[in-house]
């Protein structure tokens, strides 16, 4: 069963917005593509006007991944793959900032007539494998971890509840599969209100995931790769042994923590605001 799997703690709060979907898939094995496609949001396709689905790689051609979501709403998905696994929990958990980064890497790959990437499509890539967004209602805490300050953002007395965190980048769940203390993750830095710290978990996530992709349809975040700033994920409390983070030489450790280069130009803070209604 994927869930007996000793590769898991579901204590662990990088687990917490996909464990509802692995309670649901758990059984023997990994879940087909038609159990990945009953979980995902009723009604939802691709901005070609295509349903989402699932279909396992070994039925489709080796071509355009991104073209053939949009275009046709197919996702190839990898029989007994956690990276694709994880994709696919990603598509139920961040529907729309998914559907939004599939329509600009189209956009890009149709209108490209050089058949480089491009800064947009960098972002996005970056994003979608290795991305956190990082949520909260103090900007002097983004501010420090912008600036790479690590101590003075993750000792903060006020940082777990001030301070949000949801890894969107599949990749990086991937990894949480065999941590290890130099994992850096991607991070998106949201200022947000004081009344949405007080939201429900899935609140905070559907107003993140509408949000983020609004901001992203219109040019406004993930732009280009400055966009993101590197976060080195066991600086954050409780998501690596307390035993050692409370170590004073635990934050002095330079190949994980490194200092900030002396021109650094930190990366944009964006910010939403809770919706009235």
């Amino acid at each position: 069963m994927i869930l007996s799997s000793s590769h898991f703690d579901t204590d662990a709060p990088y687990w917490q917005d996909v464990l509802p979907y692995l309670y649901k898939l758990a059984g023997s094995g990994f879940p087909s593509c038609s159990q990945l496609n009953a979980l995902l949001p009723e009604g939802l396709h691709s901005a070609g006007g295509h349903a989402i689905h699932f279909v396992p790689s070994s039925q489709l051609a080796n071509d355009a991944y991104e073209h053939r979501i949009y275009s046709t709403g197919q996702v190839s998905t990898r029989s007994d793959c956690w990276h694709d696994l994880f994709n696919a929990l990603i598509w139920m958990r961040y529907p729309y900032i998914k559907t939004a980064m599939n329509q600009l890497h189209y956009q890009a790959l149709t209108g490209s007539e050089s058949g480089t990437r491009g800064r947009l499509r960098d972002a996005l890539t970056l994003f979608d494998e290795c991305g956190v967004i990082v949520f909260s209602s103090r900007p002097d805490l983004l501010k420090a971890l912008a600036e790479r300050r690590w101590s003075d953002a993750f000792l903060s007395v006020d940082f777990r509840k001030s301070v949000g965190l949801s890894l969107i980048g599949h990749a990086m769940l991937e990894k949480y599969l065999s941590p290890y203390k130099a994992m850096t993750a991607k991070a998106l830095f949201i200022e947000v209100d004081t009344r949405f710290m007080e939201l429900s978990r899935p609140d905070m996530i559907g107003h993140l995931d509408r949000n983020i992709a609004n901001q992203i349809l219109t040019g406004q975040a993930l732009n280009k790769p400055a966009c993101l700033s590197p976060l080195p994920l066991a600086g954050v409390p409780d998501w690596w042994p307390i035993t050692e983070q409370e170590d004073d030489l635990f934050y002095q450790d330079t190949r994980v923590f490194r200092s900030a280069p002396a021109q650094l130009t930190p990366v944009p803070v964006f910010s939403m605001l809770t919706p009235t209604t």
